[in-house]
């Protein structure tokens, strides 16, 4: 696996698409479902998925064992949503620590971790 992440409109999908040569249909975009994401040489936007099983009261731990083992091989992006301002509402402060800790299981378990800032990659891992 590897795993690109940085802040929103950082240019990460774009970094994919020509590092990997990817097309339209290469790419999996996550939405507001709680359905486990794959079948993407890319899985983009994953941070969506995990707000998903937040507002669904998945256990996303687990949920996020299953999705590193069905992955294995996919390219997967994900908006940073660790910085700024805490949100005041308690469901999104629980997704944010979630989307936190899924980053974390999943830099664990890359190949490769790349961080985009301002169109910059940089290699972690």
């Amino acid at each position: 696996m590897i795993f690109i992440f940085g802040g929103a409109y950082q240019g990460k999908l774009a970094y994919a698409r020509d590092r990997f040569g990817l097309a339209d249909s290469d790419i999996y975009r996550c939405g507001e479902s709680a359905e486990m994401p794959e079948g993407g040489k890319v899985i983009c936007g994953l941070e969506k998925w995990i707000l998903a099983l937040v507002y669904a009261n998945a256990d996303v731990e687990d949920e996020m064992q299953r999705f590193i083992r069905r992955n294995e091989e996919a390219v997967v992006i994900c908006d940073d949503i660790s910085g700024g301002v805490v949100p005041a509402d308690a469901t999104l402060r629980k997704w944010r620590e979630a989307a936190g800790k899924a980053a974390t299981e999943l830099a664990s378990h890359s190949d490769e971790v790349i961080r985009l800032f301002c169109g910059i990659p940089t290699r972690i891992k």
